[in-house]
């Protein structure tokens, strides 16, 4: 049974990759890698283990959601990412986008402001064994300063402007992938590329809508 179970959702993976990520025009062959080898149902609760791999965002702990995995997929081919590259997130939810830049690049650092959620995802993120990722509990529209500069930095929740604190510890060259938007409701997806130290380039991706961006720089 368990073994049929555990079919069950291969093919669902299958599906996933086949006809929302490949079928939507996700190209970046790392990407795609990664989202085949990361199991999203270790990262989703008991109850919904089957609607993992559907295309939509599910709930998560303390109101908040694990994105679908078409954006995950989308965000993380826009931080055109190499394998040595160090990448920032924020907002680690139950881990799987960490999970899944983990099998990219060598190390990514992500910071979750509810306690909760931090303790959880480090233990189930050690549990399974991913030893590139680090985990902080703080207000991540601060970033995180001690380990910075960040050669692509990702934000998975919306925020009323780009917050300052993430360009300042962008590396030049750098990329930062961030929903902004001026309500709760609807954001535009946004890439801004540091190009000196005082120039950033920034354009328009597509239309999102994420949980908002709590913090000192966020709303």
């Amino acid at each position: 049974m368990k073994s049929s179970y555990l079919n069950t959702l291969d093919h669902q993976r299958d599906i996933m990759i086949r006809d929302h990520l490949l079928g939507r025009g996700i190209r970046d062959q790392a990407v795609l890698k990664a989202m085949r080898e990361v199991p999203r149902e270790d990262f989703v609760g008991e109850r919904i283990l089957e609607r993992a791999y559907g295309d939509h965002p599910l709930p998560i702990a303390e109101g908040q959601t694990i994105s679908q995995p078409y954006i995950v997929a989308y965000m993380t081919e826009a931080l055109e990412l190499d394998a040595a590259d160090r990448v920032l997130e924020i907002g680690t939810g139950s881990g799987y986008a960490a999970a899944v830049l983990s099998r990219i690049v060598t190390t990514v650092y992500s910071v979750e402001r509810l306690s909760g959620l931090a303790q959880a995802a480090r233990q189930r993120l050690e549990l399974l064994g991913y030893t590139n990722i680090v985990v902080h509990e703080g207000d991540g529209t601060l970033g995180w300063p001690e380990h910075a500069p960040y050669d692509a930095i990702v934000v998975t929740a919306g925020a009323p402007k780009v917050p300052q604190p993430l360009l300042e510890q962008l590396a030049i060259g750098g990329r930062l992938v961030i929903p902004v938007g001026r309500s709760y409701d609807v954001q535009d997806l946004v890439r801004v590329r540091r190009v000196s130290e005082h120039d950033y380039r920034s354009e328009q991706l597509c239309g999102v809508r994420f949980v908002p961006l709590i913090g000192a720089a966020g709303w």
